[in-house]
């Protein structure tokens, strides 16, 4: 691993990072020198093999396990953070439940879930942060989705959610801003990843009709989107916060 600087001595919690976007958040962000928080909630061994694939390239991570949607838990991750590295400066609100039902479909199992992780457990997460970041500052970054302004029949709760966290991070901008945190959104267009492919996305009528309406011409791979968080991270954003940016390849 060619270890660049610019989140050197940083420490960075990404939620849901065993596999997918958070793990290619999190590879990223050990490439420029942080020290990477690999959380997961039920794939130990992804998040071993994601861990064990930076260590071995010079980077810093270890595994800690959390259901993000759990408060006990979300304390529990940040308090570990500490005990290993002794502070925080960095979050990417990365976990999230996506499940295609249509109205009659829904249930008040899955429509709990969703919200219970993709908003509550962001917001719960960022509260945990946010303390631990009061005296240095930080950055803090949300993962979003395109659906959030331009939602898909099928995607009801999902899509709320998601529109909800672009909300939670206009209003946390101007509320942690004089503490010198800094927090934002990406809203990542469709990515080739792990749970993609099992939801049967990837190779689907759905997937070819995305990349013939995205100006770029293909999907997104996980650093496609990694690369926006590192900037995010880093202190090249130092004046960007509130703001929401949609990586899709153009497609809206």
């Amino acid at each position: 691993m060619e270890m660049n600087t610019l989140l050197k001595y940083k420490v960075a919690v990404i939620t849901g990072s065993s596999q997918g976007i958070g793990a290619g958040i999190a590879k990223a962000f050990a490439e420029n020198g942080a020290k990477v928080i690999i959380n997961y909630s039920k794939n130990e061994a992804k998040a071993t093999e994601t861990v064990d694939e930076i260590t071995s390239l010079g980077g810093t991570a270890i595994a800690v396990k959390a259901d993000i949607s759990k408060p006990a838990d979300v304390k529990k991750l940040f308090a570990d953070t500490v005990n290993a590295f002794g502070k925080l400066d960095i979050l990417v609100n990365n976990t999230g439940i996506l499940q295609f039902e249509t109205l009659e479909a829904i249930t008040a199992e899955n429509l709990h879930a969703q919200i219970n992780t993709n908003l509550i457990g962001t917001i719960l997460a960022t509260q945990q942060a946010a303390a631990l970041m009061h005296t240095d500052g930080g950055s803090i970054i949300n993962i979003s989705a395109t659906t959030s302004i331009n939602p898909l029949p099928g995607t009801l709760v999902f899509s709320a959610t998601k529109a909800a966290i672009d909300n939670v991070t206009k209003v946390l901008a101007k509320e942690l801003g004089p503490k010198n945190i800094r927090i934002n959104t990406i809203a990542p267009g469709m990515t080739a990843t792990e749970g993609s492919n099992e939801k049967g996305i990837i190779g689907s009528d759905f997937e070819n009709q995305t990349r013939s309406i995205t100006p770029l011409g293909r999907i997104a791979a996980p650093q496609d989107i990694a690369r926006v968080a590192v900037f995010l991270a880093s202190e090249d954003s130092a004046w960007v916060t509130g703001e929401r940016i949609q990586v899709s390849g153009g497609q809206q």
